[in-house]
This record gives C-alpha cells, structure tokens and sequence, in this order.
C-alpha cells in the first residue's frame, strides 16, 4: 500500500456542532474520527451536547476543549469527568478564538498543563500547528509553544494550507528544530470556492490563499470552478508521504459540514489509488 492512499484511509473529518450534523455523520464508516469544533459563538456546550448525541456509534470523538473557554480547575475537572462518562479517549485543545478568556486559561499550553494533574483517560491529545504562522502570534513564539506542548501532547495538526511546497517545507523546518510530533496534514473539504477563501483569509492563510490566486493549477481551480476539491493539493503532498522523517500521519478533512461531498470524494481517491 503506497503511503499516500495509507495518509488518505486516515480517516478524520471535522465537523461543527450545529443541529442536525449527527445525522450526516451516523452514515460514516464505523471507526472514523470526528474532531468535533468549539466555536467562539455556540461555545463549549454545543461541543460536549453533541458528543453526547453520538455516544453508543463506533466512532473516535475527539472533543475540542478551546483553552479560552474553560473557566477554571473545577471547571476542566467537570469536562473531563463527562468525557469519561462517554467513553471518549482523544481530545484536540485549541487556544480558542475569543479575545478575552472566560477565565484562568489564555493559552493550550495552560490548559496543557493543568490537564496533565487530573486523572483521566484520554490516551491522544492534539494541538494546533501553524504552517503560514498565526494572525496574533509570532513564528518564534509558536515554535517555543509547540516545544513545550509536545510534552503534553501526542499529535499535532497543521491550519488549512493551500500550498503543499510551503506546508512541506515548513514541516521540515519543524522536524531539524526538534519538534516531533506526528503530524496530520489539514486539508479544505469539498465546498464552496468563495466561502472557502473567506473562510481562509478569516483564519489567518492569507499567503496560502494569495498563493491560490496567482497559480494556473491549484488556485486556477479554486478561482475558476464553483466547488473546490483538494486533488492537486493531495498530489502536491505525495512526495511527503514517502519520507518517513516528516512524520506524517494522515489527512485532517476540514469539511465545513459538507460531510457527504467530502466523505465521497475521499472514497472516489481512495478508488483512484487503489
């Protein structure tokens, strides 16, 4: 099996928590992992509601908990014990988008750290990675956090990226700085063109999405074509997989909630590799 298809059969496919997406997603393969998004506006309830909506299917919930939102101690100790009423065994922990903590926590690395005095059982924890850097933070700051987040962490997943030169490279860079952690490549799901550069310039991708307009292949596509699908993105990234020292793990399919079209058009690659 080349490693490309092995990345592509990784399935994790994130959602947001809106009503209905549970019955999108109770016609997914069993064993998926669905990462399950914590927004500034619906907040953390949403979140734990729908976990506790898909509790008792044969999928891999991994809950974001955003650091931003999490009041206190008590307030963690809370979460952690529903989760492990659940049966859930992974979570993501984002800084969180709102600009001003709830509480004690403005960081992941916070929210790290004091995870790791509770008991629980969660055996993957995974952190957010930044290949074009973040809007608010500095490079040299995200990489001295992802040092110490490793510590705490078990995996890492990179912000959606246009570019696989720049995604590549930047993984590299990671790897020779010392910072291990396997990694899981983001990718845009099937959606809309223009809500998708939207949504892009929003999260902080603008050279990836500048990138997109300039280029005939990747971006010509994006521009010209009503939907976007990740194709040359994928074929751009498959010389990566092959190298075992980048430390790559799979696709993280950031769906937008377009779980059908993004689930068939995985299964569409997926036959074209096989």
């Amino acid at each position: 099996m080349s490693a490309l298809r092995s990345c592509v059969e990784q399935f994790y496919l994130e959602v947001f928590p809106v009503d209905g997406i549970e019955d999108q997603l109770l016609g997914l393969s069993d064993g998926a992992y669905i990462g399950i998004t914590c927004s500034p506006r619906r907040g953390l309830d949403e979140t734990l509601d729908l976990v506790d909506r898909l509790h008792g299917h044969d999928f891999h919930l991994v809950p974001h908990i955003a650091a931003r939102q999490v009041r206190d101690s008590a307030h963690l100790r809370d979460i952690v014990q529903r989760l492990n009423g659940q049966g859930v065994r992974a979570l993501f922990i984002p800084g969180g988008d709102i600009a001003r903590p709830v509480g004690e926590f403005s960081s992941s690395l916070l929210l790290l750290r004091e995870l790791a005095t509770i008991g629980h059982q969660f055996e993957h924890i995974g952190v957010a990675a930044y290949p074009e850097g973040h809007p608010a933070i500095s490079n040299e700051i995200l990489l001295e956090a992802l040092r110490s987040k490793q510590e705490l962490a078990t995996y890492m997943v990179t912000q959606m990226c246009f570019d696989p030169a720049v995604l590549l490279g930047w993984l590299k860079a990671m790897r020779s700085r010392g910072i291990t952690l396997p990694a899981w490549l983001g990718l845009p799901g099937v959606m809309n063109r223009m809500k998708l550069l939207q949504t892009s310039l929003r999260i902080g991708v603008g050279e990836s999405a500048r990138f997109a307009r300039k280029q005939s292949s990747l971006a010509g596509r994006l521009l010209r074509s009503a939907n976007y699908s990740p194709d040359d993105l994928v074929a751009g990234l498959a010389p990566g997989m092959e190298d075992a020292d980048l430390g790559i793990h799979g696709f993280y399919l950031f769906s937008f909630n377009q779980v059908k079209a993004t689930v068939a058009w995985r299964e569409d690659l997926l036959r074209r590799l096989a």
